[in-house]
């Protein structure tokens, strides 16, 4: 028996047309809506790529997420039964993975969806994510038979071409897509937007089922998920909850110059030797304030810092900003996008890094330009 054949419960996949488009926030809106009903539910993430470790269960973080807020009785690995940890997609084009996924998936959603009247599956960045392995969104949507609703984000032309791009490869695997939500768009500056996107589907048989508003609460990071993620120690101010992260800068030059790249509530990277710009308290910065006793770890007798040598993972961004050499990550987490970019020398048929020094050249890093980035 396939999750096809399976009248447990009706079923419905929440799929995205790229990363951090918002489909999670959609998940979880759609679950209190339906759960407000009264009707009994289930998640089911089939393929995860991010995950934590749980009581000695590996489960995408999003199945964690949900079932803590929901309250969701049924157990993790149902609710989450493949993660992909690092070298996985390797071992499994060498031919060095015999696991069954598509029946771990199927036994699952059987287990999840027994007693329940709908299903909210959720899917991994685009269409086509998981081919590698087998398990496509669209091939995993197939396997459940499962109708799709694909989530965007705003704008006009991107949206639109994404949604219909990934719309394509659903309908080839025999998937109906009942329609789109678009995320993220600025309502407030153009009010006409969700008719236009209204439109522009519908050219292409789409139906547009809503918009959600752009709010920078949930867009952007707030001081204290920083912290959280990071295990960091405040040292002053507090990390309340609704007090966002406006920018990103770092600040791997003197405190005079990095004073004049600080805008408001910007996050400011610095290397983890370099105490000067941490000690200049001219402006205030998302951790609102400098304790005037601070001082270095290894000052206080402590360690002497080592986050500097790891990546810092800004939650709900598909960024990492490196502090040194290591550009180390948790298995299971997309490699860390290179603040650099190879070409092809055809004069000399070799390849060269784009921020390559010439012989004799001072040192230099492409981080510490001073440039800002959005959160």
């Amino acid at each position: 028996m396939t999750g096809r054949d399976d009248p447990a419960a009706r079923r419905i996949f929440l799929a995205a047309t790229g990363q951090n488009r918002g489909k999670t926030t959609a998940s979880l809106g759609l679950i209190a809506g339906i759960m407000g009903t009264g009707h009994r539910l289930g998640f089911l993430k089939p393929v995860g790529q991010r995950y934590l470790v749980i009581d000695g269960t590996r489960a995408d973080e999003d199945a964690v997420l949900v079932r803590e807020v929901f309250d969701l009785p049924d157990a993790l690995n149902d609710m989450s039964p493949v993660t992909l940890p690092r070298h996985f997609t390797t071992d499994f084009v060498m031919g060095r993975v015999s696991d069954d996924l598509a029946g771990q998936v199927e036994r699952a959603f059987r287990r999840v969806a027994a007693g329940k009247d709908l299903v909210v599956i959720e899917g991994t960045g685009h269409a086509g994510v998981g081919a590698v392995v087998g398990m496509s969104n669209a091939s995993v949507a197939a396997l459940l038979g499962s109708k799709v609703i694909i989530v965007s984000e705003g704008g006009v032309g991107r949206p639109i071409d994404e949604i219909v791009l990934n719309a394509s490869l659903f309908e080839q695997h025999g998937v109906q897509v009942l329609g789109a939500i678009v995320n993220k768009v600025e309502m407030d500056t153009h009010a006409d937007l969700p008719e236009i996107l209204r439109r522009g589907l519908a050219q292409h048989g789409i139906e547009l089922i809503g918009c959600i508003p752009y709010s920078e609460f949930l867009a952007n990071p707030s001081l204290e998920l920083i912290v959280t993620h990071l295990q960091g120690e405040l040292l002053a101010g507090e990390a309340t909850p609704g007090q966002t992260i406006g920018h990103v800068a770092i600040g791997a030059m003197q405190a005079s110059h990095a004073m004049k790249i600080l805008r408001d509530r910007t996050l400011l990277i610095t290397p983890g030797d370099r105490e000067d710009p941490r000690l200049d308290r001219r402006p205030r910065t998302a951790g609102d304030g400098v304790d005037p006793d601070w001082r270095l770890p290894a000052q206080r007798g402590g360690p002497a810092p080592a986050a500097r040598r790891q990546p810092v993972h800004l939650p709900g961004r598909d960024r990492y900003l490196h502090h040194g050499p290591g550009g180390q990550r948790h298995p299971g987490q997309d490699p860390p996008h290179r603040h650099r970019e190879d070409r092809h020398d055809h004069r000399s048929g070799r390849r060269r890094d784009r921020h390559q020094r010439p012989p004799g050249a001072p040192l230099s890093d492409p981080l510490d330009a001073g440039r800002t980035m959005p959160a």
